[in-house]
């Protein structure tokens, strides 16, 4: 009988032990170093007409995108990437097809942090288009005055990046290489985006470039996204300012419906002395996905993002 009593307090014990070891053992941390936040987009418009006396043309329209922020936080490092893909048509009866949406950029942009939410900080960025474009409205009879790298554009540089929470990046490269890409060679003209004689392919550039990306929650469901940047070319004219500035109002309907407002702004010498202006307004499908979550202070800053 002792011995039985021996083994049971034994065991007891035992049991008692891996108990507190296991209270004792840390927690797990839960929180992903990588979040990839994104949307997807197609919006749809249509109009017809018979016998309207108001008058009016027949016509179909569409547009498609996705914009994807993939970023990585652990301890001081800090590496963001972005993804915004788009294109759209419409097709007028009479007219024929014209493109509405043309845009390829995509960027990515690694920091270590050296003060409170200050970065030291190098990236890459790359912008282009996917179709030619045309002086008229995209005639393809018309004359071609854009295409897939013609123009394209590279961008590499160091500075710093200021990122307090996941609304606000400012990012200030004192040190950028630009390089324009024409590699449509019924565009290699002097002058041309800034070429400097017939059939070069390229323009080399050297300045400060900043960027700045701002997320501003209006009201529930609506939010929003404003970018800009400039850019000097210490080697050329560093007076003549490019100037870009990006703004997507985005009103959610509900989970996959929403509508969207673009404006976009650009100001560049190597491509006309004018301002240019491009706006759309589309009503459609839109998918927001938010898979992890951010290790920055703020944590709860971006649900408006979510599903």
């Amino acid at each position: 009988m002792k011995k039985v009593l021996l083994i049971a307090s034994i065991s007891c014990g035992a049991i008692a032990m891996a108990q507190e070891t296991k209270t004792d053992a840390p927690a797990v941390d839960t929180i992903k170093a990588w979040s990839i936040q994104g949307q997807n987009t197609l919006m749809l418009n249509q109009a017809a007409f018979s016998n309207w006396v108001g008058g009016g043309a027949n016509n179909v329209g569409w547009l498609a995108g996705v914009n994807y922020n993939l970023t990585y936080e652990k301890g001081k490092n800090l590496w963001e990437n972005i993804i915004i893909l788009g294109y759209g048509q419409n097709n007028t009866q009479g007219t024929g097809v014209r493109k509405t949406q043309d845009v390829i950029n995509l960027s990515t942009n690694y920091g270590r942090e050296f003060a409170k939410h200050w970065y030291i900080s190098g990236g890459v960025g790359f912008q282009t288009q996917f179709a030619p474009g045309y002086e008229d409205g995209n005639n393809p009879d018309a004359k071609k005055i854009s295409n897939f790298m013609a123009p394209g554009y590279l961008s590499v540089g160091a500075g710093v990046t200021y990122r307090p929470d996941d609304n606000l990046t400012v990012t200030l490269r004192p040190a950028n290489a630009r390089w324009t890409f024409v590699l449509d060679k019924d565009l290699q003209k002097a002058g041309t985006y800034g070429l400097k004689n017939d059939g070069d392919s390229s323009l080399f550039q050297f300045g400060f470039l900043g960027t700045a990306m701002y997320k501003l929650k209006i009201m529930d469901n609506i939010t929003l996204l404003n970018t800009a940047s400039v850019f000097s070319n210490y080697l050329d004219h560093p007076d003549r300012l490019v100037l870009g500035y990006s703004g997507v109002l985005s009103m959610k309907i509900n989970k996959y419906i929403s509508t969207n407002v673009t404006l976009d702004l650009l100001y560049d010498h190597n491509q006309i002395w004018k301002t240019q202006l491009k706006q759309t307004l589309g009503v459609g499908l839109a998918y927001n996905f938010d898979n992890g979550k951010k290790r920055s202070d703020n944590k709860d800053n971006q649900s408006w993002l979510k599903k």
